[in-house]
């Protein structure tokens, strides 16, 4: 602490505004608000046209929500310039699109706070929203749009996959529009055993058409390092993956081989039944109260060998059986 160098105060360093090209040239802080006002750095004065130096012509003021410090909601007024070309008369305004995008409302040091707090520290939108001063569909469409430009249309996301996992999800629980979508994740972290597995998309829709797209979609060279494709019992995933995916191994997660492995044992247990009592299981049944402890083995885990009978994979090393 007796070393520590101190320098003079500098909001825009500490505001981050440098990595948005701006300069901070005031402030005022309100209630529940802090306002900065700052200019853009970059002079811009060159025709963006004919090249000719242009001459100012007034200026503009550009709102936008930043990124809350010790949740105070904080805006930028940014104050562009206008020029005018001597030359051709083309009028034009300083670049912003270090500090935006163009027509936005929140800065990029605030759209990638939002994503942040929702996939990092697992904030609501309605949070992030009071947290940035904006309306809620204003954070929503934000977060979903930094979203698809961060992760989902981030090309190295599908590098080093060699083992996939497809399977269906309930997400909409109502009569409008479709209720399920296809959900694609990255197995090759749990086959190699460096760490969990690993979201790559969500489709609209279940159906072999809707997963065998989305194969199609991709690049020839990364399905050619595809080896395994674990799924369900439902066929038209594996013969989209059959198609798209000749070399790859197509096998059953071991989630849905359990589960196979308990309704046939179930059926067993309910025809043993009716055979010998001529009805279906009762309270004081002997093979109705021992349902639960025939899903059961001695350890306690649910099918303790079942999944010593199928493949390499079966050993809980990997994705499937």
């Amino acid at each position: 602490m007796h070393n520590a160098t101190f320098t003079t105060p500098d909001l825009t360093t500490f505001c981050r505004l440098d990595e948005l090209g701006l300069l901070a040239t005031g402030q005022r802080l309100e209630p529940g608000r802090a306002v900065l006002t700052c200019r853009v750095v970059e002079d811009d004065r060159w025709c963006h046209r004919c090249g000719c130096e242009g001459t100012p012509r007034g200026s503009v003021v550009r709102r936008l929500a930043h990124e809350p410090f010790g949740w105070r909601p904080t805006t930028l007024l940014v104050t562009v310039r206008r020029y005018r070309c001597t030359e051709c008369g083309h009028v034009w305004r300083q670049d912003t699109s270090l500090a935006a995008e163009p027509r936005a409302t929140l800065s990029r040091r605030a759209m990638a706070w939002a994503l942040a707090a929702i996939v990092c520290q697992h904030l609501t939108v309605a949070r992030v929203a009071e947290g940035l001063g904006v309306a809620w569909n204003t954070a929503n469409d934000a977060v979903l749009a930094e979203g698809y430009r961060v992760l989902i249309n981030d090309p190295a996301r599908f590098e080093g996959v060699t083992a996939i996992g497809v399977d269906e999800h309930v997400w909409r629980h109502t009569r409008h529009g479709d209720k399920y979508v296809t959900v694609i994740i990255d197995l090759t972290p749990i086959q190699d055993g460096t760490g969990p597995a690993r979201l790559l998309d969500m489709v609209p829709g279940r159906s072999k058409a809707v997963f065998k797209t989305w194969l199609a979609d991709r690049d020839p060279a990364w399905r050619e390092t595809v080896q395994v494709v674990a799924m369900d019992g439902f066929t038209g995933f594996k013969t989209a993956a059959t198609e798209e995916l000749p070399d790859a191994t197509t096998v059953m997660d071991p989630f849905h081989v359990v589960r196979l492995a308990g309704d046939a044992l179930d059926k067993c247990r309910r025809r043993v039944q009716h055979e010998l009592h001529g009805h279906r299981g009762r309270a004081g049944d002997p093979l109705y109260r021992a349902r639960r402890t025939l899903h059961t083995g001695a350890d306690l885990g649910p099918y303790p060998r079942i999944l010593d009978t199928g493949c390499d994979y079966a050993a809980g090393r990997s994705v499937a059986v």
